[in-house]
């Protein structure tokens, strides 16, 4: 017998391989598309939340982000169909915007939320498939998946911690648990089947959040225990360098003043008022 096409899988990957080709040519509609917190939040564009899914940084990007959507992805439509298999992956997408909003709502900052989609489609089949083992490219031999489950989990509160690279390692943390949470709602027994693994993913988890909450700024470990800080925007009171108001002066040549975030145009205001 043939097997089921995934047919959500492949016209997943085909509307995001259009969306994300059309970006990398067409500026202006990546910057429709991209999550933004200040966008979000001062301007109600909720919808980034969701778009942002459909964008990738480059080609290497898009091509390791479909390839393991199509491995992971075919196995748990055929196991719960099509539509529980959108749900997963949307909540997961929404659940990585959600962190990363959370986490950044008082920065500038921008970020393609393709990853959190995938994160929790991989962490859905790690459990709805217990005891396989998770296969990386570049890496010949599988990684047992109770040992990829931890030492991701870790992996990426490392990264939202440091933040040294422009990976989305927020968004992939909060997929990867929404996926996961949104597979238990649909199949329960989920934890049964790997309860050690189950129970120490949700620990960690929630020490980790509760971290985030603590820090909403990503302090280092050592302000853990102190009391949180009442002042979570940073100081507006100082003037702006020289510097800032010069690269704005030169984006407003470049591309209007309907380009400028609102940060910029506080910025143009107050150094109007010297």
């Amino acid at each position: 017998m043939f097997e089921q096409l995934p047919i959500a899988t492949i016209l997943l990957i085909v509307a995001t391989c259009v969306v994300s080709i059309r970006a990398f040519r067409d500026g202006s509609l990546q910057n429709k598309l991209i999550f933004c917190p200040e966008l979000i939040l001062a301007r109600k564009e909720y919808y980034r939340a969701v778009t942002s899914a459909f964008l990738h940084a480059d080609s290497t990007h898009l091509t390791f982000n479909m390839l393991t959507l199509y491995l992971f992805g075919r196995n748990i439509e055929e196991a719960v169909g099509m539509e529980r298999f959108l749900t997963i992956y949307f909540a997961s997408v929404i659940g990585g915007c959600l962190l990363s909003l959370y986490l950044h709502r008082h920065h500038e900052y921008f970020a393609l939320g393709a990853s959190g989609g995938v994160c929790g489609i991989v962490f859905a089949s790690i459990f709805l498939f217990p005891g396989s083992d998770v296969y990386i490219m570049f890496i010949p031999i599988g990684i047992p998946s109770w040992l990829y489950a931890i030492l991701f989990l870790l992996g990426e509160f490392v990264g939202v911690r440091t933040q040294r690279t422009n990976i989305g390692h927020d968004a992939h943390l909060g997929g990867a648990i929404i996926g996961l949470l949104t597979a238990t709602a649909f199949y329960p027994e989920i934890v049964g089947r790997s309860p050690k693994l189950y129970a120490a993913v949700i620990g960690l988890t929630l020490v980790m959040f509760i971290y985030f909450w603590r820090n909403p700024m990503r302090l280092p470990f050592s302000s853990f225990f102190r009391e949180r800080s009442r002042q979570a925007m940073p100081i507006q009171d100082q003037p702006p360098t020289p510097e800032e108001v010069d690269a704005i002066l030169e984006k407003v040549s470049a591309r209007g003043l309907d380009c400028l975030s609102e940060k910029e145009r506080r910025i143009l205001r107050r150094a109007s008022e010297k």
